[in-house]
Order: C-alpha cells, then sequence, then structure tokens
C-alpha cells in the first residue's frame, strides 16, 4: 500500500480502515452531531494550534527525526492546514493515532483533523466524518522477498499474507484471493512492527497493504529495500484523504480549500521559492488565488480564512509537487495518478472564484 485530486473531499495500508465507530448515544456532547455544534474552526481560532491526528513511523508519510520533528508528506498537509487557518505552518500538535484509534479520535474531538493515510470509503464517510479532497491516490499491493519465487499473486495459493488489522487492507486481499480462487491464509496484526517481526520469523509469505506504505516500509527494512519486492498487482481503490467530525461543515470547508491551494498553486507554477513574483503577475486569476488586493477588490469566498491563505500555505510549506517530491518521490514513487489533470492524473482543484 505504498505507492501512489482532487474530487472534493479524499490508507490503508497500516492505514486504512478502523473499526466502524457511531456516535455515543448519549446527548453529551460527545456524537457526532453535538460535536459539530460548535465549529472546530472557531476554537482552533481560540487555540491557535491544530490537533492534528497522523503516525509517527511510516517513512515518507510521517515519521519523527532525531530532532523530534514530524517529517513527510501527510505532516507537511498537517502545516498545510495550520498555514492557512492560522497564518503559521508550525502551529500545530501532532498525535500518533493507531489505526484503529482513528474514528473515535475524529468522533471524541480528541483531533481536530486525521491525515493518516487514510482511505476514503462510503463506512468510514458514513460513520467517522467528513473526507476533504484526495491528498494521494493509492492502491493495495503486495510485498515478498525478494528469492521468494513468487511473480504475481496467482503465485501465493497455499501461502499465509500478513496484514494490519483495523485497515481495509485485510478485507480486500481476502477478497481479492477469493475471487482468484486461491487458498491462502490472511493474519493481521496490530502494527507494521508487529508484522515485520512475523515476516523475518517467516510467519508470513507476503506482506499486504498500500502500495505506498509497502514503499515507505521497504525503504526502512532491516536487511536493506532489495531483500524484498513488491509485486506489480495492485487490486484496490485506496484514496488517501484528511477527515474532520461529520457534520462541521465550516471547518471542512477550510480543510478542503487549504488541500485544494496546493494543487492550485502547482497548476499556476507557483512555489515556494517563486511565490513573491506572483504577487506581482498580470494574471487576475493568480491574484485572486493569492488574496491580493486589486482595484476589483480582494476575493473572500466566505470560508472563515485569511484571505490570502493560499499565499500562506504555498509560501510556508509548498505545492502539492514540492511536497510530493520533497518526500514521496525519494521513495521511487512515480507521480502516476497524483500528477495534475493536465499532467495526465487526478490532481484538480476547482475554481477560485
Amino acid at each position: 500500500m505504498l505507492i501512489a485530486v482532487a474530487l472534493m473531499a479524499a490508507a490503508c495500508a497500516d492505514p486504512g480502515d478502523g473499526d466502524d465507530n457511531g456516535a455515543g448515544g448519549e446527548d453529551t456532547g460527545e456524537d457526532n452531531g453535538s460535536e459539530a455544534s460548535a465549529s472546530t474552526l472557531e476554537e482552533v481560532l481560540d487555540a491557535g494550534e491544530i490537533r492534528c491526528g497522523t503516525r509517527d513511523a511510516l517513512p515518507g508519510f510521517a515519521v519523527l527525526n532525531e530532532d523530534g520533528d514530524h517529517v513527510g508528506f501527510d505532516a507537511d498537509f498537517c502545516r498545510v492546514i495550520a498555514a492557512a487557518v492560522l497564518g503559521d505552518a508550525n502551529a500545530v500538535e501532532f498525535r500518533a493515532v493507531s489505526a484503529d484509534d482513528r474514528g473515535p479520535a475524529l468522533q471524541t474531538g480528541e483531533v481536530d483533523v486525521l491525515i493518516r493515510n487514510t482511505t476514503w470509503t462510503v463506512t468510514r464517510d458514513a460513520q467517522w466524518g467528513l473526507f476533504a479532497p484526495t491528498t494521494f491516490y493509492d492502491g493495495q499491493g503486495m510485498m515478498v522477498g525478494s528469492g521468494s519465487g513468487f511473480d504475481s499473486l496467482e503465485d501465493m495459493d497455499g501461502t499465509t499474507v500478513c496484514v494490519a488489522g483495523g485497515t481495509t487492507t485485510e478485507g480486500n486481499a481476502a477478497t481479492e484471493f477469493e475471487r482468484l480462487g486461491l487458498d491462502v491464509e490472511v493474519l493481521s496484526f496490530e502494527s507494521p512492527e508487529v508484522i515485520q517481526e512475523n515476516f523475518l520469523a517467516g510467519r508470513c509469505d507476503g506482506w499486504s497493504s498500500d502500495v505506498s506504505q509497502l514503499t515507505g516500509l521497504r525503504s526502512a527494512f532491516p536487511g536493506g529495500p532489495e531483500a524484498l519486492t513488491i509485486l506489480d498487482d495492485v487490486f484496490s481503490k485506496e484514496p488517501l484523504a484528511p477527515a474532520v467530525n461529520d457534520g462541521d461543515t465550516e471547518w471542512a470547508q477550510a480543510v478542503n480549500w487549504a488541500v485544494l491551494a496546493t494543487i492550485q498553486a502547482e497548476e499556476f507554477g507557483i512555489t515556494s521559492e517563486n511565490v513573491d513574483e506572483f504577487l506581482e503577475s498580470e494574471d487576475p486569476n493568480i491574484l485572486t488565488f493569492l488574496g491580493v488586493e486589486t482595484d476589483e477588490a480582494t476575493l473572500d469566498p466566505g470560508l472563515g480564512l485569511p484571505t490570502d491563505f493560499a499565499q500562506n500555505v504555498v509560501r510556508q510549506v509548498g505545492n502539492y509537487g514540492e511536497i510530493y517530491e520533497e518526500h514521496i518521490a525519494p521513495l521511487g514513487l512515480d507521480r502516476g495518478l497524483n500528477a495534475l489533470w493536465t499532467d495526465g492524473g487526478l490532481m484538480y482543484a476547482p475554481p477560485y472564484r
């Protein structure tokens, strides 16, 4: 599940889903409707900080570096939202959330936004919350030992495959093997770390997750990346997307357009390095996007964000391409579906007008 736009709203890999968690039954303020009665946007503005649920050990997406800072693709999208809403990309409290705890963390208000390589599915949309635009289009794959002799899923009859529990991975793997008519035992474990232990111990013939996650985990494998091979088979759709609590429309809109700003900036060619040059652009579309005051007035779409929020996002974090190139490209993953729509991909932002 490791390898790789914007349809408004969007890992499974360990990443995947958690249990379906409905809201609490009592009217205590812990159910979705009650939580949404007070906008998270107002709470974030008052707190001056965003609580972002993510991970701390998935290379490329979110890891803790030697200085104790969260680094990665997902971590940067936490910063994107902080830059848009608060004008400060560093105003983020990162909270590590397990796969099983993702839904509850949103529903109870433990986190303001979840950006943890989480697949947008119909069940999660109905039970967890509102999903932002997809930040990474992924698919489930299979990783095996390089000397295993397995060249495709169809070679794996009679084997044991290991997956992370509480994710979409488990059901996807079972369904695919059933479809292929193969007798494969699927074992689930609570984390990628435990899967790796069992893989090294020989209990797992294969390790299935999102291709992007597999790629990241492979890059840090004890035996070196060359010890593992990711098969060409991709057998699911895994649109990875941020999510916020259900019913909180105002906050969801702020998160949506913060994410979309990175995509539109790349389409305009605006980067963290040249954003100042575009402030003098003669293109009214660019000036509107950057929140530059003109004779025709500055666009205020009514999102509760500063008019120059997109400018803050690009200046402090970067456009989508910059974020991808810094964190995902080093894993060896091509843009593919995550390229701009103008380059044959699915990344597309609605008009800023």
